[in-house]
C-alpha cells in the first residue's frame, strides 16, 4: 500500500486564524473563573476529573515495517510512562454527567529534536474518546466552546438531563443508522469502564516521513471482560474511578498504540477533525504496547502532583511528530494559557515533568 508523505506545505490555516484561537482562550479562560468560583480552585479546563493516574512502561515493537518505523518508534524498546485517565468536563462533577473522556500520556526518555519550547526528555500523545473532534476545525471549536462556557454556570442536575439526553438519543442512532454521533457521544458517553474504552488523537500528526492518527485499544483478557460493565450513577457519583482504580489495584492494563497512516488527502483531511479517516484507506496498526502493572493509582500525593502540578500538551513532543491540523494549531496555544492561567490562580508551580522519579509512588 502506498502511504502519502508529509511536507510542511499540506496545512491550510483558516482565515483570521488567530483572532479565532485568541476567542478559545478568552472564552475558555472566563469558563475557568467562573469554575474556580464555584470549587474554590481552578481546576483544567478540560478533562479536570481524574479517574486514574498510572505509571508503567510503553514498548516500542520490534522490526516495524519502514513507514511505522518513525519518530519515536523507529526502533524497539522499552520507555516509562505516566498516563492519566480522566472525564471529559473542566469542572468537577458526578458521573450522571458522563461526556467524551481523556488518556493523556507521557513518554520519557524520549530524544531527538523537539519542539520549540519543549527540552524535556519527553513525548506527549494526548487522546480521547471517539475517533473524531466534533467542532473540526479552529472556527468550530471556538463555537463549541461558547456553548460548553454558556452551560458552565447551569446547575449540575441541568447538565446530568442534557448528558443523558444526548446518550439516549445516541443509543437509538446506534441502532438504527448502525453507528454512533461524534457529537451526541462527546456530550453524552455511555456508562462504560474507563480501561475498556478506546482512545483516539482524533487530530492528525506528524508521523516521521508520514502523517498519522494515533489511537489505544484495551488489549488484555481482564479488560475484555469488562465488555458489559456498566455504571450506575444513582448508587456512585464517583464510580467511574472508583471502578479504574479498583481494577488497577488487582489487575495489569494493557493498551495497543496503533497508528494509523495518510493514504487518501481526498477522504482523510488534515484541516478538518471531525471526519474519520475511512478503514478502507488505511487501518490502525500497532506501533507500541502500554503496560500499567498493578498499583495503587489514586493515592494522594500521585493524584495531587498528576493533577495540580504536571502537565500534558500537544506541544510537548518531537519535531517527527508535530501536531497538524486547525484544531492542533489552536491546541498548541490554548492549552498553554489554560494551564498558565491555573497554576498561577493556584499559585502552583507548573512543572513539565522530565523525569518519572518526580511522580510521587
Amino acid at each position: 500500500m502506498t502511504y502519502l508523505r508529509y511536507s510542511a506545505d499540506i496545512e491550510t490555516p483558516e482565515p483570521d486564524e488567530q483572532e479565532t484561537i485568541d476567542g478559545i482562550i478568552q472564552g475558555m479562560t472566563k469558563e475557568s473563573q467562573t469554575v474556580e468560583k464555584r470549587e474554590g480552585r481552578a481546576v483544567r479546563a478540560s478533562h479536570a476529573k481524574s479517574s486514574a493516574c498510572a505509571i508503567g512502561e510503553l514498548v516500542v515493537a520490534d522490526g516495524l515495517p519502514p513507514e511505522l518505523a518513525q519518530g519515536l518508534f523507529a526502533r524497539g524498546g522499552a520507555f516509562k510512562v505516566a498516563v492519566r485517565f480522566a472525564q471529559g468536563p473542566g469542572e468537577t462533577l458526578g458521573d450522571r454527567v458522563s461526556t467524551h473522556r481523556g488518556m493523556a500520556i507521557k513518554v520519557f526518555g524520549v530524544e531527538g529534536e523537539k519542539l520549540p519550547g519543549h527540552d524535556a526528555p519527553t513525548q506527549d500523545f494526548v487522546l480521547a474518546s471517539g475517533p473524531t473532534f466534533p467542532a473540526g476545525t479552529a472556527s468550530g471549536f471556538l463555537s463549541q466552546a461558547k456553548k460548553i462556557g454558556a452551560t458552565t454556570p447551569m446547575p449540575e442536575g441541568v447538565k446530568s438531563a442534557a448528558s443523558s439526553l444526548a446518550r439516549n438519543i445516541n443509543k437509538v442512532l446506534n441502532a438504527v443508522a448502525g453507528g454512533p454521533s461524534p457529537t451526541l457521544d462527546f456530550y453524552g458517553h455511555p456508562f462504560g469502564h474507563p480501561l475498556d474504552d478506546h482512545y483516539f488523537s482524533q487530530c492528525p500528526i506528524r508521523f516521521g516521513d508520514h502523517v498519522a492518527k494515533l489511537g489505544a485499544f484495551p488489549a488484555s483478557p481482564a479488560q475484555d471482560a469488562l465488555n458489559d460493565w456498566r455504571l450506575d450513577p444513582h448508587r456512585d457519583e464517583d464510580g467511574f474511578r472508583h471502578a479504574a482504580t479498583g481494577f488497577l489495584a488487582e489487575h495489569d492494563v494493557v493498551f495497543e498504540l496503533r497508528a494509523q497512516l495518510w493514504a487518501n488527502a481526498g477522504t482523510q483531511p488534515i484541516e478538518d477533525a471531525s471526519v474519520e479517516w475511512p478503514a478502507q484507506d488505511s487501518q490502525y496498526r500497532t506501533v507500541a504496547t502500554i503496560r500499567l502493572p498493578r498499583q495503587d493509582a489514586y493515592g494522594p500525593e500521585r493524584v495531587r502532583y498528576f493533577d495540580e502540578v504536571m502537565t500534558f500538551r500537544p506541544a510537548h513532543s518531537l519535531a517527527a511528530h508535530r501536531p497538524l491540523g486547525s484544531v492542533m494549531r489552536a491546541r498548541l496555544q490554548v492549552y498553554r494559557a489554560l494551564s498558565d492561567f491555573r497554576h498561577r490562580e493556584n499559585g502552583v508551580q507548573e512543572r513539565n515533568t522530565g523525569d518519572i522519579a518526580l511522580i510521587p509512588a
